[in-house]
This record gives structure tokens, sequence and C-alpha cells, in this order.
């Protein structure tokens, strides 16, 4: 029997082979799979690195541009700070040159005035129009203080002279500046003040606060009303209140009444106007004196009442020394006066023989210098500016020249600065008196160099 092939048999190993083959290439594309898988986790990674190199490109750009912006600003910045720097300079030297020549026609105007003073006896309206002018020049001047007073608020160059001192001292000397404008309006002063309160001040600066106070209340209150400043201790502290029953201040205002240039109600005669400035004065003196001011209005037509908390102190009132008595005889001084104004020079020069001295006047430095070389006198009096040489170089050579005993020298200037003050010290002035002259400071200086 013939025995046939079975293709089934017959395919078995090439079958295997073939299995083989595709386990073998499965195991390829599996390996394959698993390489493309890892690259593409790395291509992925790489672009992920890409990514935040990209980002962090992008950041340093914009820091740069940032930086470049900052350095911008800052220089920006400092052009603009070193403008406005200049800005104040140029207004405070303004200020300053402004003050001076107003100050100039207003010293023989007041010192004309004091002589008129003397002679109310000659005609009976003197008295009257004597008082007319002393208001208008009082008021002149008060003006020019508080331009220069804005100057220095928005320098800083407020400085303070701080010692113990009776709130009742304080506030009669504001009263003492402000009664002609409370008796013009024919108003009334109620003053409740205690007589034992102290506070560590300075003593001007803080009776300027007070006589700004009053005189705004009387300038908005009506004619024949009152006003009360009374003052009332609270822990450490004390609060002064001055309060009418005038026109008030609107509510819109009130938050910014302590502003410079802040103005409320104004009549159409300007007769309640100014220039905005006294209450923002207040508020930066009693603040220098860590204190605090507030005002208190129910509005238009319903007064108004402004509150000024001081801290008290515990330090002891300095010791004041006795006055001159009025029965003392005090001799005259020999005076040289150099005034290159003709009208404050001849002004000032009778006012001062009638307080019984001896003047010589002069009207340049140059002749003024040769005359204090040529001749001894107790008082100098000069004025900072003088034609040919200025007072400070005046003074300087005469302190050079061997006189003995050496006069008192005084200096008289339409400018009120403080480096104007210490200029005149540096130079040898022994002391500084702004114009207007008060006359009886003046006298009362000379007096007590008479003394000596």
């Amino acid at each position: 029997m013939i025995e046939k092939n079975h293709p089934e048999i017959d395919s078995m190993p090439a079958l295997q082979k073939e299995n083989q083959r595709v386990d073998s290439g499965n195991g390829d594309v599996e390996q394959l799979r698993s390489m493309i898988a890892e690259l593409l986790k790395v291509v992925e990674a790489l672009h992920e690195d890409r990514r935040g190199t990209h980002a962090l490109e992008s950041r340093v750009s914009q820091l740069r541009e940032a930086n470049q912006n900052l350095v911008l600003a800052t220089f920006g910045a400092q052009d603009m700070q070193a403008t406005a720097e200049a800005t104040n300079r140029r207004q405070t030297q303004f200020l300053s040159m402004l003050a001076h020549e107003l100050r100039n026609p207003l010293a023989p105007i007041a010192m004309a005035n004091e002589l008129l003073g003397k002679i109310t006896a000659a005609h009976p309206q003197l008295p009257k129009l004597h008082g007319i002018i002393d208001r208008q020049v009082s008021h002149m001047v008060r003006l020019v203080d508080d331009l220069l007073d804005a100057s220095r608020v928005s320098s800083g160059k407020i400085t303070l002279q701080k010692r113990p001192l009776l709130i009742s001292a304080i506030i009669e000397s504001a009263v003492e500046t402000s009664q002609p404008f409370i008796d013009k309006r024919h108003q009334r002063l109620i003053i409740d003040m205690p007589a034992d309160t102290v506070i560590y001040g300075d003593q001007i600066r803080l009776a300027q606060v007070f006589s700004n106070l009053l005189i705004n209340a009387t300038k908005f209150t009506a004619e024949y009303e009152h006003i009360t400043i009374s003052a009332q201790k609270l822990l450490n502290t004390v609060a002064i209140s001055i309060k009418d029953n005038g026109a008030g201040i609107a509510a819109d205002i009130q938050p910014f009444i302590f502003d410079l240039f802040t103005q409320g109600f104004r009549s159409l005669d300007r007769s309640q106007g100014g220039l905005g400035i006294g209450l923002s004065l207040v508020r930066t003196i009693v603040e220098m004196h860590s204190g605090s001011v507030k005002v208190r209005s129910q509005g238009v037509g319903f007064g108004s009442e402004f509150i000024v908390m001081l801290p008290l102190t515990s330090e002891p009132l300095p010791a004041m020394s006795a006055p001159l008595s009025k029965t003392t005889k005090v001799r005259g001084c020999k005076i040289l006066l150099i005034e290159d104004n003709l009208d404050a020079n001849e002004t000032l020069k009778l006012l001062l023989e009638l307080a019984g001295n001896t003047i010589t006047s002069i009207f340049d430095g140059p002749a003024g210098l040769a005359m204090a070389k040529k001749e001894t006198f107790d008082v100098v009096i000069c004025d900072v500016g003088l034609p040919g040489i200025d007072g400070y170089e005046v003074v300087k050579q005469l302190r050079l020249y061997p006189t003995a005993p050496a006069p008192y020298f005084i200096a008289v200037s339409g400018y009120n600065q403080a480096q104007d003050w210490e200029h005149a010290i540096e130079a040898g002035f022994d002391h500084y008196l702004v114009k207007p002259i008060a006359v009886d400071v003046l006298v009362a200086l000379i007096s007590s160099i008479a003394t000596r």
C-alpha cells in the first residue's frame, strides 16, 4: 500500500518558522514603538525646554524694558524734582524781593503816621486820619508777611523758638493784635481763659495762630455781634475754641478750608477777602507744636467754630525780668542813621529826636562809612541796601576800624528771610529790624543800650 504525504504535516516547520518571524517582527515593532515613545517624550521635553526658554527670554525682555522705563522714570522724576526746586527757589526769591519792594514805601508811611499820632491835637480830624492810615498800613504789612509765610510753608523754612508759655499770655497777645479789627466792626469779644494753663511753644507763632483765627472770625461776623474765645483742659491737652455766629462755612469747603489759597464765601466788594493763606499757616504752626486744628459749622449762615488742640507741659515758666520803670531817666544816644530813602531817613530822624536822641543822617554807604570813622557814635542804624557800598560792607569795615567803645550796629532791611538775618549777624550787626520798623521796639532797644 502506497502512503500519500499530508500537506498539513509537510507545512508545519514552515509555519513555525513564519510564526517565529512574526513574533520576532512583533518584538521589533514593540521595541520601535517603545523607542518612538521615548523619542516622543524627549521631543516633548525639548519642546517644553524650548517653550520655557522662549518664556524666559520673553520675561528677560520684559524685565529689560521695565528696567529701561524705570531708569527713564527715575531721570524724569529727578528732572521734575530739580525743576520744582528751581521753581520754588525762584518763587521764594520773587516773594522776598516783592516784600522788600513793598516794605520800602511802607516804612516812611508808617513812620510819618507815627509822627502824626504825636501831633493829633493840632486838628480835630487828625486822630481819625491817623487811625485810618495806621490800620491800612498794618493790613498791608500783614499781607506782605502772609506772602512770605506762604513761601516758608512751601519750602519748610518756618522755625520755632519754644519755651513754657501761659495760654492766657498767648491769647492776650493775639487779642492785642486783632482788637483794632474787632473795634472797627463794633463787635464784642468774650474771653473765658484759665490763668494757669501752661504749654510748650513759640510765643510769636502761637499768637499769630490765634490772631489769624480772631481776625478771620471778625471778618465773617456781622457788626455789633460777638465772638467767643475759650479754653478747656482735656487730660494732657488744652482745647482753645474761637466761636462766632457769622457767615458760616459751606459743607463742601470745610474739608479743604486749611489748604493753601482756599477761600470760603467772599463778598463782591472783597471787604472780607484775603489771600487764602491764614488758615493754612494756622494748621502748619499748630501741627509743628504737635497739636491739631478742626472746624465746625452747620453751613452758610450758621456761624463757625475753630478748635485748636495743644499738648500741656509740666515744665516751669521761666523767671521774668522786671520791666524798666517808667520813671527811670534814660539818657539820649548819639546815633548815626544811614538810609538812602529820603522820606524814611527824615521821618525816622524826627521820631528818634523826639525820643531825646541826637541824630546824624547820611544817605549812602561811602559817606556813612566816612562819618562813622570821623566821629564816635553810640548806635549806628544802617540800611542794608545802600548805593555805593551796601550796609554789610559798611559794618564789616567799621568792625575792623579801632574805636572804643564800638557802637551798637542795627540793620534795617525790607528782607525778612532767615538767611538775611544770618548774613547781617555774620557781617557784624548786633540787631536786625525789618521794615516798616516798629518804632516803639527801636526806641526801647536804644533805651536799653543807653542804660548799659
